[in-house]
């Protein structure tokens, strides 16, 4: 085994050791299921993990991450996790998080080749052009993709709404809240984008569901 994998057991024992003397039960409970208030979407960067910058325990958050934080309608991952939760956990509220300093916005914003990545940041770069008019009168590249970055969490709480899984929900007595928010690497801080989904009711005709077949 290497030094490495050594290292990911030995903080495994320890934190199993920190959770037992602060309650010797704590895994007995945990073991009985899970009843999360929150569905968590965000990106697979390393720096930015949900639980911690949260301040949220084992059980309180359903997660699902890829990189740079989309909802794409042909991700049977995303669309299995979202399901699951709205419709099984129940969740109340639905977060979509970014980060300033996103390497696959970045990657969207350049024109250049990363393999098969490219599939994917397409659906960045069909943000890019929804907003191309604001992105291109910012002149600063960091203030320009920090902006980008917020767009795209903008976009894809816009997609999360067009889901039948939502839309049903939003059928329901008491529907999840839809949220989108930026983490900050360089301060740590979350920041509440305040997304209006009200601004996307002129689209409603089109994407609304009404009744199931």
């Amino acid at each position: 085994m290497s030094v490495y994998m050594e290292k990911i057991f030995e903080n495994n024992k320890k934190w199993v050791s920190g959770k037992l003397a602060q309650d010797s039960e704590y895994f007995a409970k945990l073991a009985e299921g899970q009843s999360p208030q929150y569905l968590y979407i965000g990106c697979s960067d390393s720096r930015v993990p949900a639980n911690a910058i949260t301040g949220t325990e084992p059980g309180e958050m359903f997660v699902h991450r890829n990189i740079a934080n989309m909802v794409v309608h042909t991700d049977m991952n995303l669309l299995s996790v979202l399901q699951y939760a709205v419709e099984v956990l129940k969740v109340k509220d639905i977060i979509v998080c970014g980060h300033y300093g996103c390497g696959g916005v970045a990657a969207a914003a350049s024109n250049k080749q990363f393999g098969l990545i490219d599939n994917w940041l397409r659906n960045i770069k069909d943000v890019i052009r929804l907003h191309e008019e604001e992105i291109k009168s910012i002149s600063e590249e960091e203030a320009r993709l920090r902006r980008l970055v917020e767009l795209n969490v903008v976009e894809q709480v816009h997609n999360l709404a067009k889901t039948s899984i939502i839309q049903n929900a939003m059928l329901s007595e008491n529907p999840p809240k839809l949220h989108g928010l930026v983490y900050d690497l360089k301060e740590g801080f979350l920041r509440n984008l305040n997304v209006e989904l009200s601004t996307f009711d002129k689209h409603s005709h089109i994407y609304n569901i009404t009744e199931n077949k």
